[in-house]
């Protein structure tokens, strides 16, 4: 039987998520489709903060993430609601209250349950863009979902 310890040691993959959305393994990059596809939908973070690839409830793997856990690849409008694309092709509806901008304008959101954080590509920065706002006290907000939610600092 292993100990903790060697349990902890297995779990160190030395894969690196980079702020481009690339996964890294020892210095190359991983491309295969299907192979990355996998590693994203298996992301998730800990209960300490910690993200991880997770299999299942009790087999996981650690990886680096440089900045976000996932990238949003385009945005859409329906209606006064938007869809998002990610980078492990999965679509879902924005986190509205979740919108956050970095010191150099880059958005990001919560995803998957406010579990992970996304970062917003540039065309789907600008298909918010339509409907962010002034608001109060030097602040955005983006009108949507009947709402008005004002945009956070990271």
């Amino acid at each position: 039987m292993l100990s903790e310890e060697q349990i902890e040691r297995l779990r160190q993959t030395g894969i690196r998520l980079d702020r481009a959305g690339r996964l890294w393994h020892e210095g190359a990059e991983i491309t295969h489709p299907g192979l990355r596809r996998a590693l994203l939908r298996w992301l998730d973070v800990r209960a300490d903060g910690r993200t991880i690839l997770r299999l299942d409830a009790e087999r996981y793997a650690y990886i680096d993430v440089e900045d976000a856990h996932l990238i949003v690849v385009s945005a859409r409008w329906e209606g006064d609601r938007v869809r998002l694309r990610l980078n492990d092709d999965s679509e879902e509806e924005l986190d509205y209250a979740s919108l956050i901008q970095a010191d150099d304008a880059t958005l990001y959101c919560r995803v998957r349950g406010d579990r992970l954080l996304a970062r917003l590509s540039t065309p789907a920065y600008y298909a918010l863009a339509e409907r962010i706002e002034p608001g109060p006290e030097d602040s955005f907000v983006l009108v949507a979902a009947a709402g008005r939610f004002r945009i956070g600092q990271r």
